[in-house]
């Protein structure tokens, strides 16, 4: 480096995306069968946009039956090649087996699910004529694509589609809110309109019977429409196919809004406004950040005012989510923070103007205002366990306003849902579980529809989600969770867990044989690249807002904590338990 001289700029690149870019090479003339098998795997692993590099390995035939779209099946280490006893093909050709361990697949609809399994696949090489001779190559690939885990991460990028919640039966809810729905497209192949085709496509069929899409059956974009892209002020225009037509203009709007924050989520897209044009070229309609917003709201939970948790008298308090460390908390308005009702657990409705608390011995649970002067009505909830230690969960409110605990009796445990937090309780039917299963914690997302369970069996406690079916009349509803599924697979013991945005939690678990950590991990049971947070000593609760400019909030060792976005763990109050932002 110099130390004299006149100072001079120096051009640097800025690039945005600096991870590395894989490109597939053809095969070589002559080249053998274990050549051929390996450019095909890395040629599936590049940032080739229609396979062709890949299809070169192929035989004209196997090119023609083979679909890469149809399925990605993501192996722990990639998959390993073993050459099978040439006794078992007779044809003179090669026969390979891909295997490995699997831990997921990407379907059809760009759908990620996990699936911990053996991986075996054949795949068979023959003798080709080619230019210059007989040439080595694959005439039974294996189905779809397989790769590593690394590559996945590196190929693939997560998602959120936004479609309506349906709405609730208990009527609570005047907005409509937006539910994510997470899939996986390839970030370096044009992000921007495979997600725009997979938003119109519908929603997966996992989420499909909770929620509905504005966009009328079978809309696409027009024909001959190959790429989208925005103009230099971030406005996108998404020509549609004759479905579109006809439709009024607040459902257009609402189509856009499903658009404009479905980009929002994909990071490299900037766009800030999108038009929708009819199949001939006229406008549908236009929208941008402040329509989208009286829509419908992209984070249902809205932005909270406070954090609250308990403290050593047993009382509701908080403190403004934006505080400081010097900043002390004060007892909540109403009863639940005057002390008369000891309570171990409480959650705050998400418009910040309830609360329920569960006793000390974990028995019964009240609601109460927060309201100055406000009244608290015991529930009609109640548990018969004979341990404190079991008992009623913490609560928790969904997007309606209605309220979600679980009875922990080893006797009689259930889930129990109370329409807008007071009534007779309504056992949630079709859970899904094992006899010995049962839910230790319940933790529902903003939207309403879908749902986060802590499973215990035999002393191992593993997460699960689950959606929302509502049926039924008001005066008689009937509570479904239906479609359990791993959230947290690579976790053999989930302490603690909270929604952490659109489709993502934040958890706190151990995986075998490790120490306690904490991570962000996909409704869709995925880790998201970067998603381990700071460690932190003997967590027991932690709590999350969907905004996530707002602090995590735990109790641990060292008491509540928090973690501001980019700073570390810092201590907020020594003596006090079960931190929660509302929800």
């Amino acid at each position: 480096m110099p130390d004299r001289g006149d100072v001079s700029p120096v051009q640097a690149s800025q690039r945005a995306d600096s991870q590395v870019r894989v490109f597939g090479v053809a095969p070589r003339a002559g080249a053998r069968p274990t050549e051929i098998l390996q450019g095909f795997l890395e040629a599936l692993t590049s940032a080739d946009p229609h396979f062709s590099i890949a299809r070169k390995y192929l035989t004209p035939d196997a090119s023609k039956q083979w679909y890469p779209e149809r399925s990605t099946t993501v192996l722990s280490d990639g998959p390993n090649t073993e050459v099978d006893s040439p006794a078992r093909d007779r044809s003179g050709g090669k026969l390979f087996s891909l295997t490995g361990s699997q831990v997921a697949r990407v379907d059809s609809q760009h759908a990620y699910r996990p699936s911990e399994s053996s991986y075996r696949k054949s795949v068979h090489l023959t003798q080709t004529e080619g230019a210059t001779g007989k040439e080595w190559r694959i005439d039974v690939p294996p189905p779809g694509v397989v790769l590593g885990q690394s590559d996945f991460q590196r190929v693939y990028w997560s998602v959120n589609k936004y479609y309506f919640a349906s709405r609730s039966p208990s009527g609570a809810s005047s907005q409509q809110g937006l539910v994510a729905d997470p899939i996986y497209v390839r970030k370096q192949i044009d992000p921007l309109t495979e997600t725009v085709k997979a938003l119109l496509a519908g929603p997966t069929n996992w989420l499909k019977p909770v929620v509905d899409s504005r966009f009328p059956s079978s809309t696409g974009l027009k024909k001959g429409t190959k790429s989208l892209a925005p103009d230099d002020n971030n406005r996108l225009t998404v020509p549609l196919n004759k479905r579109a037509d006809h439709v009024t203009q607040r459902r257009c709007t609402e189509m856009a809004a499903q658009l404009l924050y479905t980009l929002q989520d994909l990071t490299s897209s900037g766009v800030e406004e999108v038009e929708l044009r009819r199949e001939n070229g006229s406008q549908l309609c236009v929208l941008d950040d402040d329509g989208a917003e009286s829509v419908s709201a992209h984070r249902t939970a809205g932005h909270p005012d406070y954090q609250y948790f308990l403290d050593e008298k047993h009382r509701l308090v908080r403190m403004p989510g934006n505080a400081g460390r010097d900043t002390g908390e004060v007892p909540v308005p109403g009863q639940l923070g005057e002390g008369e009702q000891s309570l171990r657990s409480a959650a705050v409705s998400r418009d910040e103007s309830w609360a329920a608390g569960v006793s000390l011995d974990g028995r019964s649970m009240s609601v109460g205002s927060l309201d100055a002067g406000g009244s608290l009505e015991k529930t009609e909830v109640r548990s018969e366990t004979k341990s404190e230690k079991d008992g009623l969960s913490t609560p928790s409110w969904d997007g309606f306003g209605d309220l979600w605990v679980a009875d922990r009796d080893p006797k009689n445990s259930r889930l129990l849902w109370l329409a807008q937090g007071r009534g007779e309780p309504v056992e949630v039917k079709n859970l899904e579980l094992g006899g010995d299963e049962r839910v230790e914690s319940v933790r529902v997302s903003a939207d309403g529809v879908r749902v986060a369970l802590i499973v215990e069996s035999e002393g191992k406690t593993s997460l699960r989600i689950g959606r929302v079916e509502r049926e039924g009349s008001a005066e008689e509803p009937l509570v479904s969770i239906v479609g359990l599924r791993p959230a947290a697979p690579q976790l053999a013991q989930v302490t603690a867990m909270s929604w952490a945005g659109g489709s993502r939690l934040v958890v706190v678990g151990r995986e075998r044989g490790g120490v306690q950590q904490l991570r962000y991990v996909q409704s869709d049971g995925s880790v998201p690249a970067g998603g381990s947070l700071p460690g932190l000593t003997g967590v027991t609760d932690i709590s999350a807002s969907e905004d996530d400019r707002q602090p995590l909030i735990a109790h641990s060792a060292d008491g509540i904590v928090r973690l501001p976005p980019g700073a570390s763990w810092r201590t907020v109050l020594k003596d006090g338990t079960a931190p929660v932002y509302p929800g």
